[in-house]
């Protein structure tokens, strides 16, 4: 049975204990524990249960690559599933339940399948299910939705907070062991400015387990005096609990910092996302030893032997009183050793290489365990724990030779430098032969914008697994990293470790080697997904042999642990079935996260109310003081309305609008995109980006645009101005500016890179206010100023700069209403006290303000479009007769190339035209033009549809526009629409400008 021991546990605050439970059972650790040694302290050896064939599961390892011990953490808004046990700090007051089973973890209905193993092969699920048809529905989906998945969903509001971190330094070093310690202080002496972050609580790594001599000490105390050595830097950051969850192009490096998760009654977020720029990165990520894959060796008490050692030394916990240890390597002695030192039976060291081990084997012979060369597990006995195991000979077919009794078992398959990190980024990797792993290839390393290496790779993680190598190769790694960073490597020699040679290892896929079906239907690979050697070998038989197909159809590698014990035994196993080497075989794609991060901390602070923070123009109080009545565009709260007292929403729209055609108005325009566009080349880029001529403007004036996306459909509109040769502004829908702005990045920076072209969003610079109607004129007059407005002073499409009364100002000549009108831009500090201003001045002309629902009407009245109601993303301006706004000079602009398809030019394409109901009334929303017959699926044939339809208080009738096949060349027609309650309005085609046509009242 697994204990607490008397004696050990170095990372054990023994003077406080710790309450906690699992599955409603209560027990009690020590602060420093993890739930893992916790629960085994208390001989709670099963955790879990496998996922598809409900097998009992306990730990394997001791850290994150840990694929059994997952639980379903805390209740109501703490509640968080799939955690850890082994990396899940104890806390006081703990809760959590084990995951995938029914009705309780010793008792489980759905083990069934265990005894239906030979039902459920790798790709089952592709094979079965199909027949009869009508039993998927009713029978097998219900079956598989169910049974997906691990854990339970969260039902309750997250109760903790999380946040985002910005940080730009030099260096950063992943891992926290001696090697990430080595190359932080390497690059620190340098003077570079360095971030080295550690996923535990704890720095040091193995090396704080397994022991050695750095510089004549003991690699303990260097590792302390280490890190009070940067500590004391104030150019390198330290980070604990904070893994290096992944590398992207430019030196762009995520981290996921446990804020709080060890004392989740503190202050702050309990999870914090790290988003960091670097010159250089430094992955000092260690290695991951691998299991043996024999049969049985998923039974709880079966572990690696670095976990089991890991238990001892740092959590004082015995897994069993009588442990065998079995290996193809040297290090696994080591658990033996610490073991006997313990207290405790090491009944065999099984060694599959005929040879035997090195000084280590010496050492423990002198120990009195007795060892055993070339021999190994045919399997191990047991169910819900290990109560012994079967000896047979490594080169044999699983003959047993002698069964020996014990609680638990110590399986080493080697190590594999963990390059996930080194890999993200399309670092590639090479094959060692003598230590069988793949390893960071340096001549292949991930490269930057400037085509130089970026990433760097220190200790264990760049395949050096012996101390001395690995803490030399760290402080070259530091020092690397440092010149590349700009600076100049200290020339402080590399500390100097015991050497602790060791025997070859000899790779061994498969225990014995010459194990038949019966043994390898039993051999787990995957122990998450259930993947047994069996699976891959016949994946392999049955054609997919390439490793990406092969993950896919046994699941090998896809759980949540993505492999990191599983994939090299999965490689070599599918190699030796394709009779090819394992280099050729290849490695699955390594994506980040490196472990799974939370949901929380990828949001941060985006939730509740400021999950989308709503923009406000500097005039919003004013307008809420009013009461109007808003309405969403893009992130910005417009007024749609602003009613009186007993006055509906449409009474409220009817006369903003008349009072602004017949007197004035005004409107916040505040929230218009406006984009400064700069440079010697700013001309030609917006030539590329517009349908018409921009390149041409004068300084002064102003040009509507158009836009479109490379498949030619419109995507925004708006008037550009140019305000001096190498400077044009730009304005965009409200909802637009930000993704427009994206867009103009986009061209700049991966297509016209060499563009001298600058460009900068700055609508929330300005208030831009609207003065609209016949009076416009006469109430910026009032105002005063130097600024002169008359006709001939600022002509229509002009604009200049000036003083408005005592206000500095950019005025616009420019109308969307078809009124007089002016667009006045302020600096947004002075938006609100022009505002009143203009409120003032306009009082003697019953000035009103006016919302969106008013100005949609006004431009739809002069037959102007809108982006969004008559765009939809598969219109072209020539839907919408725009082809004046198309330049036949230009030789290319986005889509122009896409509009000269045959469909895109098809004379049978939808055109705009306007629509006046017989009878007057106003046409429903997304009302369709409804044509003789019916389609395959019995609905009616369409020949049209209304993009926007509007009551017009200047008209007094109802009044659309509308896409309609053939429309402008059906002018005066009648055709009919639908309505939402089944029955059809009857509407005239007429021309689109319904008021003004001849465009007399903007030019008054």
């Amino acid at each position: 049975m697994s204990t607490r021991l008397a004696q050990g546990g170095r990372l054990l605050n023994k003077g406080k204990q710790l309450h906690f439970s699992f599955n409603g059972k209560q027990f009690t650790g020590y602060e420093g524990d993890t739930l893992a040694s916790a629960l085994l302290a208390n001989d709670q050896l099963m955790m879990g249960r496998s996922f598809k064939y409900h097998r009992p599961r306990g730990p394997v390892a001791s850290g994150a690559e840990e694929p059994n011990a997952l639980v379903n953490l805390g209740k109501g808004g703490n509640f968080e599933p799939n955690q850890r046990a082994t990396t899940t700090e104890l806390f006081n007051g703990l809760t959590c339940e084990s995951q995938n089973h029914w009705p309780s973890l010793e008792f489980d209905v759905g083990a069934v399948n265990n005894y239906m193993t030979r039902f459920f092969p790798a790709g089952f699920y592709y094979k079965t299910f199909m027949f009869p048809r009508a039993a998927w529905k009713h029978v097998f989906e219900p079956i598989v939705r169910q049974s997906a998945g691990l854990g339970k969903a969260p039902k309750d509001r997250d109760a903790d907070t999380y946040e985002h971190f910005y940080a730009y330094v030099d260096v950063v070093v992943m891992g926290g062991g001696v090697a990430g310690l080595q190359a932080a202080k390497a690059a620190g002496l340098s003077g570079a400015k360095v971030l080295l972050m550690e996923q535990t609580a704890h720095w040091g790594g193995r090396s704080m387990v397994d022991g050695g001599e750095v510089d004549g000490q003991p690699v303990a105390d260097y590792v302390d005096a280490l890190v009070a050595e940067l500590e004391a830097m104030e150019n390198v950051t330290l980070r604990n609990r904070m893994m290096g969850a992944g590398v992207y192009d430019h030196g762009y490096v995520l981290g996921y910092e446990r804020v709080r998760d060890h004392a989740p009654l503190e202050a702050g977020p309990r999870h914090r996302l790290w988003r960091i720029r670097a010159k250089q990165i430094v992955t000092a990520t260690g290695a991951i030893e691998r299991p043996l894959s024999f049969a049985g060796n998923d039974i709880p008490g079966v572990m690696l032997a670095s976990a089991i050692r890991d238990y001892v030394v740092d959590y004082g916990v015995s897994v069993g009183d009588r442990t065998v240890v079995v290996t193809n390597n040297d290090d696994a002695y080591r658990t033996a050793i610490a073991i006997k030192q313990a207290g405790l039976e090491v009944p065999v060291i099984l060694d599959a290489r005929a040879g035997g081990g090195g000084a280590l084997a010496d050492e423990a012979r002198a120990l009195g365990i007795r060892v055993e060369n070339g021999k190994g597990i045919a399997k191990v006995k047991g169910g819900k724990r290990v109560t012994g195991v079967a000896i047979c000979a490594q080169a044999g077919e699983g003959a047993v030779l002698e069964e020996i009794k014990c609680d638990a078992v110590a399986m080493s398959g080697g190590w594999s430098p963990v390059v996930h990190l080194w890999s993200h980024c399309g670092g590639k990797l090479t094959w060692d032969e003598a230590q069988a792993h793949f390893r960071p290839d340096p001549s292949r390393a991930p490269t930057s914008h400037d085509g130089e290496a970026f990433v760097t790779v220190a200790g264990s993680a760049n395949g050096y697994l012996d101390l001395a190598q690995g803490v030399k190769d760290a402080h070259d790694a530091g020092k690397a990293a440092a010149k590349a960073a700009g600076f100049t490597a200290t020339r402080k020699a590399a500390p100097k470790a015991a050497e602790a040679p060791e025997a070859a290892m000899e790779p061994v896929w498969l225990m014995p080697q010459g194990a038949g079906p019966e043994l390898r239907i039993k051999a787990w690979l995957d122990y998450q997904n259930d993947v047994k050697v069996s699976d891959v070998r016949l994946a392999a038989q049955e054609g997919y042999e390439s490793v990406e197909h092969t993950k896919r159809y046994t699941t090998l590698g896809m759980a949540s642990d993505q492999g990191k014990l599983s994939n090299i035994n999965g490689l070599a196993t599918l190699a030796g079935q394709l009779n090819a080497p394992i280099p050729s075989v290849g490695t699955t794609t390594f994506r980040p996260p490196y472990t799974p991060i939370s949901m929380g901390s990828i949001a941060g602070e985006a939730r509740g109310d400021v999950f989308q923070p709503l923009r406000l123009t500097p005039i919003h109080a004013w307008h809420e003081e009013q009461k109007a009545f808003f309405e969403p565009v893009g992130h910005w709260r417009r007024p749609y309305c602003y009613p009186r007292t007993g006055e509906s929403h449409g009474e409220a729209v009817k006369r903003e609008i008349l009072q602004t055609r017949n007197s004035v108005g005004m409107l916040d325009a505040s929230t218009l995109g406006k984009i400064i566009v700069k440079g010697p080349d700013a001309g030609k880029f917006l030539d590329m980006l517009y349908t018409n001529m921009m390149s041409t403007l004068k300084p002064g004036r102003c040009r509507y645009g158009l836009m479109c996306n490379e498949n030619g459909f419109l995507i925004d509109d708006g008037v550009v101005a140019r305000i001096d040769e190498d400077t044009f502004l730009c304005h965009t829908t409200t909802g637009g500016a930000e993704r427009i702005h994206g867009w103009m990045e986009d061209w700049l920076q991966c297509e016209w890179w060499d563009w001298k072209v600058f460009t900068a969003n700055v609508t929330e610079q300005y208030a831009q206010i609207a003065i609209v109607g016949p009076n416009a004129r006469k109430v910026l007059e009032k105002l005063g100023g130097d600024m002169d407005i008359s006709k001939e002073g600022l002509t229509f499409m002009g604009w200049k700069d000036g003083k408005i009364g005592d206000f500095d100002a950019r005025a616009y000549r420019i109308s969307f209403s078809g009124e007089l009108s002016y667009e006045i831009a302020v600096p947004a500090s002075q938006g609100r006290a022009f505002w009143d201003a203009i409120l003032e001045a306009g009082e003697e002309f019953g000035i009103m303000p006016y919302g969106t629902e008013a100005l949609h009407v006004m431009r739809a009245e002069k037959g102007f479009i809108m982006i969004g109601d008559e765009t939809d993303g598969t219109v072209i301006p020539q839907d919408l007769n725009m082809q004046w706004a198309i330049s036949k000079k230009k030789e290319d602009f986005l889509g122009k190339r896409a509009q000269e398809r045959p469909h895109m030019a098809s004379p049978e394409r939808w055109k705009l035209v306007g629509l006046e109901t017989l009878d007057g009334s106003v046409i429903p929303d997304g009302a369709y033009a409804i044509a003789e017959g019916e389609n395959a699926n019995g609905q009616r044939n369409t020949q049209g549809r209304v993009t926007s339809t509007y009551y017009s208080p200047t008209l007094d009738r109802g009044i659309a526009m509308a896409l309609v096949h053939h429309g402008t060349d059906r002018m005066g027609e009648v055709i009919e629409l639908n309505k939402v309650d089944g029955s059809t309005v009857k509407a005239k085609i007429v021309d689109p400008i319904f008021f003004d046509k001849d465009g007399e009242k903007q030019n008054v």
